[in-house]
């Protein structure tokens, strides 16, 4: 696999954006870099968002499916995913980022996952790793770091 641009790959919900912010920061604190689709800017795409998440799903769920912002925003996601050597599923999450997760287990990466598991799902088993909380990543991201 060739070399990567970020150290993670951050998935989740973007109603959990608070949850998922406050990893990203963790994971830059802990000296690692990462990607994160809350950061994605579409200022030049015409919709300058607030950073309300409900504002931005509202957005998006209202473009369709066919949206060229819709088809520009996957391509960058999935280029950033390629280019990260480890994934990392903040929970609750929704289709999307279970959909990311195959993908990234598709293309070999390791699969970490955080949070709180609602109910048992056969997906978790591609996961390597399962942190309950951000302390648990934490201590994994200093010792091991990933």
């Amino acid at each position: 696999m060739g070399k990567t641009k970020y150290d993670f790959y951050v998935a989740g919900r973007t109603r959990n954006a608070e949850n998922i912010r406050r990893v990203v920061e963790l994971i830059r604190k802990c000296g690692k870099t990462c990607y994160c689709f809350l950061e994605s800017s579409y200022d030049e795409d015409g919709f300058a968002h607030s950073g309300d998440p409900n504002e931005l799903m509202n957005y998006f769920e209202s473009l369709g499916q066919n949206h060229p912002l819709v088809d520009k925003v996957f391509k960058r996601d999935i280029e950033a995913e390629k280019q990260s050597h480890n994934f990392l599923l903040v929970l609750p999450a929704g289709i999307s980022g279970q959909a990311e997760a195959g993908i990234a287990y598709g293309l070999g990466k390791k699969l970490y996952l955080l949070g709180k598991i609602e109910k048992p799902e056969t997906l978790y088993g591609i996961f390597d790793k399962h942190f309950l909380n951000e302390a648990e990543l934490e201590i994994f991201l200093k010792e091991v770091g990933g």
